[in-house]
Parts: C-alpha cells; structure tokens; sequence
C-alpha cells in the first residue's frame, strides 16, 4: 500500500462510499472545516491533516495558538508567525523522517485555505451564522481541552469549538497526553455528552504498518472518517 498525503478515492471508491455515508451523497458538498493546532504533542497530525484537506478539495480554516506554534517549531523545525501564518508552507512541509510523497499546491488550492488569529474575534469561524462542515482540534492540549469544557471562550479556538457545540455540529478533539489525571477524563467526559468527538491520538497496529507515517495516517484517516470526508489513507479492517 502506498503511503501519499493526497489520499484521494477513485471515482469508484467515492461511488460505493457515498451509499453508505449520507454526508457524502453530494459530491458537492465542500462546506468549510476549521483546524485548530493546540500547544499538545504531535503537530505532525494537524499538519497532515491541513494537507489532505487541501488535496480533497476542502476549503480549511486554519487557526493556531501560540503554544501550538512553540510545538511546531520544537517538532517539526518550522517557525510559525502566528500574526500571520504562511499556509504555504505547512502544505508543504515534510519531516526529515518521513518518506510520504506530498503533492504539489497551486494557487487554486491556497485560495481555499484561510488564516485567522487565535485572538481575532471577528473572524467569520467566531459566529455559528457562518456555516460549517465541522471543527477539528488537533492536536487538543489539556488547557484548551479544559477552556471548551468550560465554555470559556477566552481565544478563537475555543470560541470557535463553543459555536460549533451550540450548533450541533461535527466537534472532533484530539488529546495526545498520557497518562490522563481525572480531571482531564472529567473535560473529555463532559465534551463527550455535549456532543463532541474525543479521538485521542492512539493509532492501530493492524493496518499494515510499514512506517511513522502508517501510524499519523491512521489518525488522519479516522479523523477524515469522523468529519464524512472519503480518504483512503489506510487500509481498513476487512479490505484486502
């Protein structure tokens, strides 16, 4: 199996899938997802992910905190102006020990991918009017896990998560921390009944692991699958 960021279907894969997920069914169904990269471990699988967005075809809303920038830096060797961050450069990004083929980009796709302050307010990501296809957080540190637990809406990212909980839409949060004290099974327990996706960064063994990037893929993929977005990053239990 091939290991890409694209993770484009064919055209046949879409076609079978799309019986099966209703969010699917209309191929032209692009509504913006928001990605917000929190100060935890494991930048790689929000860059990742903003890659494969962007080669789906999806319009991204990229927001990033400070301490998400320091983990940047510290884990992937990028600094990362977070006044004004180049987008660019996280689509193009590629950690010396990876060996996935990442694809080109164009001005088509940089067009779709939008940038805002984590404290910038009056960003269109701020208010539940502005439509969404869902939020992801990724990687979710504890301190941003406990301000959306609280709906204290002190930066764009939580705010961002908050209008997403009281709209009833998609809310995937991705914890990369252990072990876990109570209190942060507590936030995960009380953003679980309010709606929202705990997906802690765990990836499986039994997809045919070739590499590090076998087991970011299995993040992104699940992450992918969570918000009905068709990828073939991995294969799936079952598949041959």
């Amino acid at each position: 199996m091939s290991e890409t960021f694209a993770g484009e279907t064919t055209s046949s894969d879409t076609a079978a899938n799309s019986d099966q997920d209703p969010v699917n069914r209309d191929p032209k169904n692009r509504s913006p997802v928001v990605l917000a990269m929190t100060g935890a471990s494991g930048a790689i699988y929000g860059v990742r992910l903003l890659q494969i967005l962007a080669h789906s075809g999806y319009e991204v809303h990229v927001t990033i905190s400070p301490s998400g920038a320091a983990v940047i830096k510290q884990e992937l060797g990028v600094t990362v102006d977070i006044q004004d961050a180049d987008v660019a450069e996280l689509l193009t990004l590629s950690p010396a020990w990876s060996s996935a083929v990442i694809e080109a980009t164009d001005a088509n796709m940089l067009s779709r991918i939008h940038y805002h302050r984590y404290d910038d307010y009056f960003t269109p990501i701020a208010s539940g009017s502005f439509r969404t296809r869902a939020m992801v957080v990724c990687p979710c540190s504890g301190s941003t896990l406990s301000g959306i637990a609280r709906a204290a809406g002190s930066n764009l990212i939580q705010r961002a998560a908050e209008v997403h909980l009281k709209e009833h839409r998609k809310l995937v949060l991705v914890p990369r921390e252990t072990p876990l004290s109570v209190l942060q099974l507590e936030n995960m327990h009380r953003l679980a009944a309010a709606g929202a996706v705990i997906l802690p960064a765990m990836p499986g063994w039994y997809h045919g692991v070739k590499s590090l990037d076998s087991l970011v893929d299995f993040i992104v993929s699940r992450i992918m699958d969570q918000i009905g977005a068709d990828n073939a990053l991995i294969q799936r239990w079952g598949e041959s």
